[in-house]
């Protein structure tokens, strides 16, 4: 969209001089001009060495920004919760704690926040980077115009490196035909580790990593991503530092921790046994018994009313609190054990020396505590679907947290990380969606350690907060691009400052996601009225009603004045529609519901080459949900002898066992073909036709001469977001004990195909 100049804010507090250029460009470098003289001889010749890149200012500190996912203001013990993060807990008690912090209250929008510092519509990623509209605000594509951190810090002489979870790019630029200019490396960081478009999440044992643009090897050793990403994190700056000890670098780390699936390590999951057995009531009172008594909450706040949606523990069976406690015990591990490996970068930076040269900013969620895993961890389950799931995971009780699991926990448990809030993440309009812990470790410039801010601040005002604290400036242009306003407001004053006693300078801010919205200005907050919103919400809390909040007086929305100040609604609805259209937040959408004009992209046949990788892959296929399908493999050379994947995915295979082709499932279906690979080329097939709504039938076929036919117990679609379809091995855990992954097919295989009936 185009920016409104006038009403782009001028939140930089150094104003025009941040915004100055730098001499020397680092992404558009044409070679500056030749200021010596050449002659005919060397003696009639004057050299020059003009500067082709940008030098830091001296002095200019090391950078980290860390960025958790779904963690919930009540979690970390740094914050009053009961999981221990020990390194949050010293970044906090030798830095600042910020206890009015906020996101977007998702994590694409909050990434585009952070990042840019602007507004998340005016980033174009109204909601979510898979989530396209046919309006600009929510077509995902990162406008040039609006410079990354990454991008700015570079032209100001940083290294820039980015490790973990980055969905700043459109889903559909998520493969391998690109293209890469909004993936992490066309975006100003020099080095990328982590997962990419269209994956907001993965699995923490076997994530698909790439480095940089290319697709990094499962790992061997077995470790969870965390402990990559953090191996990585030190290897980057190792690397720098060896190589350019005076050059400061920004580490932009953001594992993905603890977003579902909840992974960890099964002796972090231990550490946690017994502790949530008193239930989500007890967690949230004594959470909140620590926030007062540190400080962390102003003295009088109160429990919150419960969520509509959460049911009182003492109401469930012996199995949902056994069940739900074990989840709680694995969320915990997950974000302990996160907590370890970004120690272990704090260490390393501390043996380095470079650790009290380094400004360290924690964001400890990019929204808030998930509710989706609904009344069980399972989602939206019928009462009889509900039975089932808390009878197959309590079967997976002593292992929960490993490959072989996908946990998650209740929305009671969601609740309570959020203490003192209501509600959850993706819930724009209540403080339980959008406030989060943040803390700020700078020991070259804070005076007071270990004490608390209050200011209202927001993910948009970080950017411009680390460019004023290490005196860097904003180039008018980036690599040709003219750079819009920043419209954050920089809260280093209050960072530099011996006391909390300081002016809030974040005088408005707006919210809107999936149609819940709401409104901050000077410490008023009004919560919007929604006829929009899906049913499912609609019917937990009706929204008919504008909501006014005194955040000042009222930390946590407890008290409704909308009937008492009538005219100040008036007001805050007048301001919150004059930045909708600012900013592009219009049209207010139902939920996540696509647009029914969006060209959904079909295609019939896919050919996925295998090459000299030995194996292909594709990203998951568009419009195929609950369609016929067929999975076929050409193979050049095979035989009865060969053995291996043929085409898989992370909840079936078509493999070839003995020489025989089997079709099987993670469910324990096994359809065997009734003989073996020929000698040569072949073309082995398994072919899928939906029974009803719950049983697929298979036929198998080799050289389309039918070999084996049956029904599975379940429902197969192709693969849906954040899947993939695997030619010639198992990627992650193999669907059974037939085989061990990645279990690569000894033939030679030339391609895999991927037939859809639409």
């Amino acid at each position: 969209m185009q920016s409104n100049p006038s009403l782009l804010l001028t939140g930089l507090a150094a104003g025009s001089a941040m915004l100055a250029a730098p001499p020397a460009a680092a992404q558009y470098s044409p070679n500056p001009p030749f200021t010596g003289r050449i002659g005919r001889t060397v003696a009639e010749t004057q050299t020059a060495y003009p500067r082709h890149n940008p030098v830091a200012r001296p002095g200019s500190p090391n950078i980290v920004w860390i960025l958790l996912d779904d963690t919930g203001f009540g979690t970390s013990t740094a914050f009053g919760g009961l999981i221990e993060t020990p390194t949050f807990d010293y970044l906090a008690d030798n830095g600042l704690r910020f206890n009015n912090f906020h996101s977007a209250a998702i994590s694409a929008a909050t990434r585009a926040c952070l990042l840019t510092g602007r507004n998340h519509h005016h980033c174009h990623m109204g909601r979510f980077n898979d989530d396209q509209y046919g309006t600009p605000s929510y077509d995902t594509y990162l406008p040039m115009e609006n410079g990354t951190a990454a991008e700015i810090l570079r032209e100001n002489g940083y290294a820039t490196f980015c490790v973990g979870k980055y969905n700043g790019a459109p889903h559909e630029n998520g493969s391998f035909a690109g293209p890469f200019n909004r993936w992490a490396t066309g975006r100003g960081f020099d080095h990328f580790y982590g997962f990419c478009a269209p994956a907001g999440a993965d699995d923490q044992w076997h994530p698909k990593m790439y480095r940089d643009t290319h697709r990094e090897p499962d790992d061997s050793l077995g470790q969870p991503a965390i402990t990559r990403f953090a191996s990585e994190a030190i290897n980057y700056i190792a690397d720098q530092q060896s190589a350019a000890p005076d050059q400061p670098f920004f580490l932009y780390f953001a594992p993905g921790t603890a977003h579902t699936p909840f992974h960890a390590s099964k002796e972090w999951v231990d550490k946690y046994h017994g502790r949530f057995d008193s239930g989500w009531e007890d967690y949230a009172r004594r959470t909140l018994e620590n926030q007062l008594r540190e400080g962390i909450v102003p003295k009088g706040t109160e429990l919150p009313v419960p969520n509509a949606d959460v049911p009182a523990w003492d109401t469930l069976s012996d199995d949902e609190k056994k069940l739900y406690a074990r989840q709680m015990e694995v969320f915990a591990g997950f974000l302990s054990q996160a907590d370890y490996e970004i120690g272990r970068i704090v260490d390393f930076l501390r043996r380095t020396g470079e650790l009290d040269h380094t400004l360290v900013i924690v964001a400890l969620g990019d929204n808030g505590a998930s509710g989706e895993g609904g009344r069980t961890g399972g989602r939206e389950l019928t009462p009889e679907q509900e039975k089932a799931y808390i009878a197959a995971e309590l079967a997976q009780y002593d292992h929960y947290g490993d490959e072989r699991t996908w946990p998650f926990y209740p929305a009671g448990w969601a609740q309570a990380c959020n203490t003192p809030f209501r509600y959850y993440k993706k819930w724009a309009d209540y403080e339980g969606g959008t406030h989060d812990g943040l803390i700020v470790f700078y020991p070259e410039g804070i005076r007071e350690t270990g004490g608390i801010r209050t200011q209202y601040t927001h993910a948009t005002d970080i950017l411009p907060t680390t460019v004023e604290l290490i005196g860097a400036t904003v180039p008018e242009t980036i690599n040709g691009y003219p750079q819009t306003a920043i419209e954050g407001t920089s809260f280093a004053h209050s960072i530099l400052s011996p006391d909390n006693h300081v002016e809030e300078r974040k005088h408005l801010q707006y919210y809107e996601l999936n149609s819940s919205y709401a409104l901050y200005k000077d410490g008023w907050k009004l919560q919007f009225p929604n006829g929009l919103l899906n049913d499912q919400r609609r019917n937990i809390f009706p929204d008919t009603e504008a909501r006014l909040y005194n955040l000042r007086e009222d930390f946590n929305e407890s008290r409704d004045l909308s009937k008492k100040y009538p005219e100040k609604v008036k007001e805050l609805l007048a301001e919150f529609d004059s930045l909708a259209w600012t900013y592009g937040v219009y049209p207010l959408k139902n939920g996540k519901k696509a647009d029914p004009a969006y060209p959904v992209p079909h295609r019939n046949h896919y050919d996925i080459f295998v090459g000299a990788r030995r194996y292909g892959e594709y990203p998951y296929f568009d419009g195929s949900l609950g369609k016929p399908w067929a999975l076929g493999v050409h193979i050049d050379q095979a035989g009865p002898a060969d053995h291996g994947v043929l085409i898989s995915q992370s909840h079936y295979a078509l493999y070839v066992l003995d020489g025989t082709p089997v079709f099987a499932t993670q469910e324990g279906d096994r359809i065997v073909a009734d003989r073996k690979l020929p000698e040569g080329a072949s073309t082995v097939k398994a072919v899928a036709t939906h029974k009803g709504k719950n049983k697929t039938h298979i036929q198998l076929y080799i050289n389309e001469i039918q070999v084996g036919e049956g029904d599975l117990s379940v429902k197969v679609n192709l693969p849906g977001r954040n899947n993939y379809i695997e030619v010639g091995r198992q990627w992650g855990v193999p669907v059974n004990a037939d085989y061990a992954s990645p279990f690569y097919f000894t033939g030679k295989i030339f391609k895999g195909t991927v037939d859809v009936k639409h």
